[in-house]
């Protein structure tokens, strides 16, 4: 048990380093680390509306099994709950309270620090979802996830192509900052299910190459902020919210 709890705090260090790091950004801007510490109490209660539309979409899914996916093919069936109830609705729930923080907290926002808001919101998430996955997860699987944080570089994601729509005028990107997250996530989701396993077990390989995935958005996250410092485009105000 108490192995468990070491590897459990362990997994969860570089996530609070991150939100760290990140409301450090500005240290002597009050507002700035204001809006942070806002962003991540409402991804941590994010959790809860997420599990109300879950359990709507699950209940939808359900009939929808018994009805037109009634002869359909298992994987068929797990690939829509994997994609819709699970990855939409933490993505499209994450993006709204993403918003919503933008919209509560007035402040005059860069694209670096949009991109910054939108990944304390995922990193938030993160953190308590590990929190059941810790009763049911290996000590292995927990030091994965914890390391490779998917929600930490879905939430880079979402903030850095909804900055450049801010940033652009381009309404296009605010549609990407939500398909994109979800579809990778979807597919990370989708490549960890038993059924598709026993179809081939060698279909791991996308399970992890998602987690590579995570790591070089990781990667990327880290370099966008280190760059942000120098490019005057990512630290000037962007147009309203």
């Amino acid at each position: 048990m108490l192995l468990y709890i070491i590897i459990f705090l362990l997994s969860i260090v570089p996530s609070v380093l991150v939100f760290i790091l990140l409301r450090n950004r500005h240290k002597g801007d009050t507002l700035y680390r204001k809006s942070c510490t806002y962003a991540f109490i409402s991804g941590l209660i994010s959790v809860l509306p997420i599990l109300i539309l879950s359990a709507v979409l699950f209940i939808m899914n359900a009939a929808l099994k018994l009805t037109l996916l009634k002869d359909a093919n298992i994987l068929v069936y797990k690939a829509i709950y994997k994609f819709i109830v699970l990855a939409f609705a933490e993505e499209i729930i994450k993006y709204l309270v993403f918003r919503f923080v933008l919209k509560r907290k007035k402040y005059s926002y860069s694209w670096a620090d949009i991109t910054a808001i939108m990944v304390i919101v995922g990193t938030a998430f993160g953190l308590m979802e590990a929190l059941p996955y810790a009763f049911d997860a290996s000590p292995m699987m927990m030091l994965v996830r914890g390391f490779t944080m998917g929600h930490v570089g879905y939430g880079f994601i979402m903030g850095w192509f909804y900055g450049k729509r801010l940033y652009t005028g381009k309404k296009k990107y605010a549609v990407i900052s939500v398909l994109l997250p979800w579809l990778l996530h979807g597919i990370y989701d989708f490549s960890l299910t038993p059924e598709l396993l026993e179809v081939n077990e060698n279909l791991m390989f996308i399970a992890l190459f998602m987690a590579l995935l995570d790591i070089v958005m990781l990667i990327l996250m880290i370099r966008f902020f280190v760059r942000s410092k120098k490019q005057e485009r990512y630290m000037q105000s962007v147009c309203s919210i």
